[in-house]
């Protein structure tokens, strides 16, 4: 999917939310654990629920891999699911892999010609080289670790050099050498408030994958006042808040309640750019 094709679908659904499928079996309803496969069956239900409220999903592949080869099998049937029903909707593996060149190219093919997913998060921290390998796909799209909500994000990313540049800013400056607005997102978490304002300062155009609205505390208003652009340049992701919301044979509907809240949210915000 391209940045045309992205911003279209936000304006047309007046939407930017992501849903996070960070399905873990231990808290998905009891319901449907004699299930035969019951990540995938967790995962159709809140995708046939969420889909008319967001436009982007994200499978976090730890959640997949805790579970060895049934999590894969489910993790599996989840890409193939939204290939075939949902192929409108943008959909990032968040996997935050970098690695090596020939091993990055590795993983570029299992996650864009294997699974044939958008977007990949990627850690910039080894370089041009560890990163390069994913630009390679046309149409797909790389979001590298900018300045992320975790508390122990402020151990590193906000360093600061001999000449005060911080090493997000750095991440943001250079890699901009490797790609551009059209392949490469950044995640900045939505805890960092104000920060959005630094982050637009260097990267006044890309798209920001934004996590930690909901569960983390993060303000979705707060996000938007300093780092929404005039095509939206947002996906905001919420997972826990969304998925989790009721652990009752009623979780999908309890689920779609509270995509559409947030959607309703991001139309009003959309408004203000017109």
């Amino acid at each position: 999917m391209n940045r045309q094709q992205l911003v279209k679908q936000i304006f047309d659904k007046k939407s930017f939310l992501c849903v996070g499928l960070d399905t873990d079996i231990k808290k998905i309803p009891a319901c449907l654990l004699d299930n035969e496969d019951p990540i995938f069956a967790f995962n159709k239900a809140i995708i046939d629920a969420t889909a008319p409220y967001c436009v982007a999903y994200k499978p976090n592949l730890a959640f997949y891999e805790s579970y060895g080869l049934k999590g894969m099998a489910a993790f599996e049937r989840t890409i193939n699911y939204l290939n075939k029903f949902y192929p409108q909707h943008f959909i990032i593996a968040d996997a935050k892999r970098g690695d090596i060149g020939n091993t990055s190219s590795m993983y570029a093919r299992t996650f864009f010609e294997e699974y044939n997913l958008d977007s990949l998060t990627v850690a910039p921290y080894m370089g041009e080289d560890s990163v390069k390998p994913f630009l390679e796909y046309e149409g797909k799209w790389v979001i590298l670790l900018a300045l992320t909500s975790n508390k122990g994000s402020h151990d590193f990313q906000l360093t600061e050099d001999k000449d005060g540049e911080r090493l997000f800013e750095k991440v943001l400056r250079k890699s901009q050498e490797w790609g551009n607005d059209q392949n490469m997102m950044y995640v900045v978490g939505a805890t960092q408030g104000e920060m959005f304002k630094d982050i637009r300062k260097v990267a006044p155009t890309h798209f920001l994958l934004v996590p930690g609205v909901g569960a983390q505390g993060g303000s979705l208003q707060e996000v938007c006042k300093y780092g929404i652009i005039k095509d939206c340049g947002l996906l905001v992701n919420s997972s826990r808040g969304i998925i989790y919301a009721s652990n009752g044979e009623d979780f999908a509907q309890v689920a779609a309640k509270k995509a559409k809240d947030l959607q309703q949210e991001m139309e009003a915000e959309l408004a203000k750019i017109g």
